[in-house]
């Protein structure tokens, strides 16, 4: 039963830091052996690559670009009429974890169009989803890359996100039936919208290629006070097998140390 092995995920972490090659220095000088970032498209990925290297770090996951911002986009993946900008972001996607060495691309679904209603547009939205998925599974299969999905909260975190359950991204891979399309379990959005984490990761874990990590409700460090006990969660992961890494995509609260097991927990 191997340790489990963590990633700073540096779109949180380092927050006083101004760039990410800072961030990546002092992620490697804490003790991290793997980092994570949702969107390094504001640097050269050759400059981001030979930093990573520099601190003896590996990049193990980043996002696909969000869309337009400004207009409230998060993601394009199951968004009708923006196909174009999807497959156009993947391909971006795909060149930088090229160069960064990078495995896992979290294809990014996408908010509910403003103004829609959520029930009236779910089908459409996840008829392109899959569409832009299986083509998304194609690209990333000729680069031995993973593609993830990441179910977001939509009860605090982006009420307008579409895919917002383990339950929905696991019926929506079955239905594309890719291998290399795994979930993407991050433990604070899971415990918002269902709880039941226990039932939930073991039946799910088989089909998870990425987990990451904050506590209940104020997505803090896995040591601050919360509802998620953290020592029985990762002791579950590890009794399951899990063997991927898990992303520490936290609020940092306070003083920061590295501790046993290499996960950037703070106290303070």
């Amino acid at each position: 039963m191997a340790p489990l092995r963590f990633s700073a995920n540096l779109s949180w972490l380092f927050p006083e830091l101004p760039d990410l090659t800072a961030r990546l220095r002092a992620a490697g000088s804490s003790g991290f052996e793997a980092a994570e970032v949702a969107w390094p498209y504001a640097e050269r990925p050759e400059a981001l690559a030979r930093v990573a290297r520099e601190a003896g770090l590996r990049l193990v996951l980043i996002n696909t670009p969000p869309g337009d911002r400004e207009k409230g986009e998060m993601g394009l993946a199951a968004v009708p009429g923006r196909q174009a900008a999807f497959r156009e972001g993947l391909e971006q996607a795909v060149r930088y974890a090229k160069a960064l060495g990078c495995p896992r691309i979290h294809l990014m679904a996408g908010r509910v169009p403003q103004g829609a209603d959520r029930a009236a547009v779910r089908g459409e939205m996840e008829t392109v989803f899959l569409e832009n998925l299986r083509h998304a599974a194609g690209v990333l299969a000729q680069e031995n890359l993973v593609g993830l999905l990441e179910p977001i909260n939509t009860r605090v975190t982006d009420p307008q996100y579409f895919l917002d359950t383990p339950q929905q991204a696991a019926a929506i891979l079955q239905k594309v039936g890719r291998p290399n399309l795994q979930l993407q379990m991050d433990i604070f959005h899971w415990q918002i919208m269902d709880g039941n984490l226990t039932g939930n990761i073991r039946k799910f874990l088989p089909i998870v290629g990425h987990v990451q990590v904050a506590q209940v409700p104020g997505r803090g460090e896995p040591s601050s006070p919360g509802e998620l006990n953290f020592p029985y969660l990762f002791q579950l992961l590890e009794d399951d097998g899990y063997k991927g890494f898990v992303g520490c995509e936290y609020q940092p609260q306070g003083e920061g140390q590295v501790l046993d097991g290499g996960c950037f927990l703070l106290v303070g």
